[in-house]
């Protein structure tokens, strides 16, 4: 984490400490707020299109237990979707009988959007999802033209883009999304337990609510009535940790102070330096693929453990751990996974 971002959650850790933390939240009012402003200029939208939550994964369960989900209704996503938002999608199937369509990738890799319009079109899908940047595999999806599709068939939208924000810039509404989920680290480098769900004016419109909102979300008017809040606060909890999310909002400013396209840049140019090194190594694959590239490398290294190597370059004070990649599902271990600068799946800025 950068500096700035260190010292507001310092700071309001300390306040809380001296004061009590509903009277240092309150003191802390216009920085929160500002907050929300610095996450809403990073992806274009406004502060009352933004709801903070504890991480990424969160921003997803809240965005997709307010759709009304019947028997049969279609969840279409890709193949390269995040394993945890798969794991939802077939709780999902369990529990109320919905159908979870894949679309097929194009021979490169990545979804093949003409494939996902076709589909869109033939099964009129409840919710199209979306992961931005897979995992691993370096691999951008072109997340634009499926909202383009969605926006034209009236279909709604969500977007994971936990490993893009920071990385590159991000426009929600170049995007046509109607929900964005991210985590405040990776590559924004903002603190670990926070993350913020981008809510388009058109689900706030079409009264779209979480399964279990709370306060935070709704007012209690009568014994038998609430009151859901009109903008994506609606989307929060009341418990906050207020020093994570003035941290998140730090995190937000510094990248946007220096340049989204300025890191995007970088960080692919390291990417590439990277995948052109560890290709000349014998025993060494990247298996990285697609038309557009990330920071993020995947290799796999014959004749290792991807423990012992983990344990390895850790004591060379490279910050590794281990992934099974997609394409190699049902073994233990699988694809090296390190983090950092000049690291395989680097996250370098």
């Amino acid at each position: 984490m950068p500096e700035p971002v260190v010292r507001a959650i310092l700071g309001h850790i300390t306040l809380e400490s001296r004061i009590g933390g509903y009277e240092a939240a309150e003191a802390r009012h216009g920085a929160v707020h500002a907050a929300y402003q610095s996450v809403a200029a990073l992806i274009g939208t406004q502060p009352e299109n933004i709801a903070f939550t504890e991480n990424a994964t969160a921003s997803y369960m809240q965005a997709l237990s307010s759709i009304p989900f019947e028997r049969d209704d279609v969840i279409l996503t890709t193949r390269n979707d995040y394993v945890s938002n798969q794991i939802q999608f077939l709780s999902l199937q369990a529990r109320m009988g919905v159908q979870v369509l894949r679309a097929p990738d194009r021979i490169e890799g990545g979804v093949d959007v003409r494939a996902m319009a076709d589909l869109i079109r033939r099964h009129r899908p409840k919710l199209v999802c979306v992961t931005h940047v897979p995992t691993n595999s370096g691999l951008v999806q072109d997340v634009g033209a499926v909202g383009s599709v969605c926006r034209e068939e009236e279909v709604l939208y969500m977007v994971d883009a936990c490993q893009s924000i920071g990385q590159m810039p991000v426009d929600v509404h170049q995007l046509q999304c109607d929900f964005l989920s991210a985590s405040s680290r990776k590559y924004l480098r903002g603190p670990r337990g926070s993350g913020f769900l981008y809510v388009s004016d058109r689900v706030l419109e079409r009264g779209l609510e979480p399964l279990f909102i709370d306060m935070r979300g709704a007012e209690w008017i009568a014994e038998d009535r609430y009151r859901p809040v009109r903008d994506a606060k609606r989307f929060e909890n009341w418990e906050f940790a207020w020093a994570l999310v003035l941290g998140t909002g730090e995190a937000a400013r510094y990248a946007t102070a220096v340049g989204l396209e300025k890191i995007r840049d970088r960080v692919r140019a390291l990417a590439g330096r990277l995948r052109e090194a560890l290709s000349a190594i014998d025993k060494v694959r990247v298996l990285d693929h697609g038309r557009e590239l990330c920071g993020i490398v995947s290799a796999w290294i014959d004749g290792w453990d991807p423990r012992e190597l983990v344990a390895a370059l850790r004591d060379r004070r490279i910050n590794t751990s281990a992934q099974i990649h997609p394409g190699r599902r049902g073994r233990r271990w699988g694809d090296l996974d390190c983090h950092g600068f000049g690291a395989v799946r680097c996250r370098a800025l």
